[in-house]
């Protein structure tokens, strides 16, 4: 029996059913869906993740409205000519959480996203484009050229906005490592290059995106509950 066929059936037993699990399932967006993102909704998505590392989520979600106002929906154009005195100034407004380090950030994304879209035409074409069964190389991409995009941050972006990757919940975590897929440091490059590989086989066992995939793994170990990270 393939490991796919093992994790799928694993699911199926701790969900009930084969109907009940699958309407659990998520998909990745399209390429085409992909491409109509604009680098603003880029560069809004990789701040809010950032903004949510180390906070209740539900907190910066109910602040961000104000987030929008302060930094004009992070507009990528608008924001390449903010001043450093006027950046200051804003990471100071009560409208947002006011949290320095992490403010400093948006300028840092924006002009990686602007460098990016002028290589490739729109940051948005650079994600689609990326192929899939390196993920873990988008990730390195987005930690060595952006701000606070390592570990979970940019992965959990890349998903919320639809391109196709795996997550490493502390479920799946536990599945690859009660499977010996890793021994070491999750983020190590060794730890990510046999989760990739492991992944790829998974994909030519069952035809799946990471996507499905990863929250089939979360599905099959844990405390069963009915979403993964952010399923």
């Amino acid at each position: 029996m393939n490991e796919f066929k093992k994790i799928y059936q694993c699911a199926v037993e701790r969900k009930g059913s084969e109907a009940a699990l699958l309407a659990l399932l998520s998909q990745p967006r399209s390429t085409d869906e992909l491409l109509s993102l604009s680098d603003d909704q880029w560069l809004e998505e990789f701040t809010r993740k950032i903004f949510q590392s180390g906070f209740y989520w539900y907190v910066i979600d109910a602040k961000w409205a104000g987030f929008r106002e302060v930094f004009w929906n992070f507009d990528v154009e608008k924001l390449l000519m903010m001043s450093p005195d006027m950046l200051e100034q804003r990471a100071s407004d009560e409208r947002i959480i006011r949290n320095y380090k992490k403010v400093m950030t948006i300028p840092e994304n924006c002009l990686m996203i602007h460098e990016t879209a002028q290589q490739y035409g729109s940051f948005a074409q650079f994600i689609a484009k990326w192929p899939t069964d390196n993920i873990v190389g988008l990730w390195l991409y987005l930690k060595q050229h952006g701000a606070r995009l390592g570990g979970n941050t940019g992965p959990y972006a890349l998903r919320v906005l639809g391109k196709d990757t795996f997550l490493l919940s502390k479920d799946v975590e536990a599945y690859l490592r009660a499977h010996k897929v890793i021994d070491g440091g999750l983020q190590s490059k060794k730890s990510l290059l046999a989760i990739q590989s492991f992944f790829n086989v998974l994909v030519e066992q069952s035809g799946w995106s990471l996507q499905a995939l990863s929250q089939l793994i979360a599905f099959s170990v844990g405390d069963n509950r009915p979403v993964e990270e952010l399923a």
